[in-house]
């Protein structure tokens, strides 16, 4: 379940709630522990937040599409050949089931961005999940920023 009580933003200068748009990139990690996420934003991810051993962020950025639409193209990194294919699947599946509460998370820690660019709450939002195994090596659509902020609004 997402708490926006439980999520801490970080706007990592010089970017602002206006800028950038196209480029702006978003890192997201968590607290197994306390449950709380962490958020920040900017211009470049905020690589200091990743704990590389565990790999269970969720980096995401605005990206043009081929016809020059903006799209939010998030990662998360399920492995690099590192784990077996069972651990792997495992992380996968793991991933799959929390992506929403960090897509909501990513969402509404930015909420002041979609005020100044209202267009974005109906943009698509992309996963790629990283593997060096194909069955886990996935692209997934996972709706809108406007879809996340209702579910948000409606407590679900």
């Amino acid at each position: 379940m997402f708490d926006p009580q439980k999520l801490t933003v970080q706007l990592l200068s010089p970017a602002t709630f206006m800028q950038p748009v196209e480029g702006r990139k978003y890192t997201l990690t968590h607290s197994d522990v306390t449950g709380e996420l962490f958020l920040a934003t900017g211009y470049v991810y905020n690589y200091k937040a990743v704990n590389w051993k565990m790999r269970d962020e969720v980096l995401a950025e605005w990206k043009k599409d081929r016809e020059g639409r903006l799209r939010l193209a998030g990662k998360a990194y399920v492995d690099g050949g590192e784990f077996g294919k069972e651990a792997s699947g495992i992380r996968f599946n793991i991933f799959q089931k929390e992506t929403g509460t960090a897509i909501k998370g990513i969402v509404y820690g930015d909420l002041q961005f979609y005020n100044h660019y209202p267009a974005l709450l109906d943009a698509p939002i992309f996963i790629h999940y990283e593997s060096a195994y194909p069955p886990y090596n996935k692209i997934f659509y996972y709706g809108t920023p406007r879809q996340y902020i209702n579910q948000i609004t409606q407590g679900s």
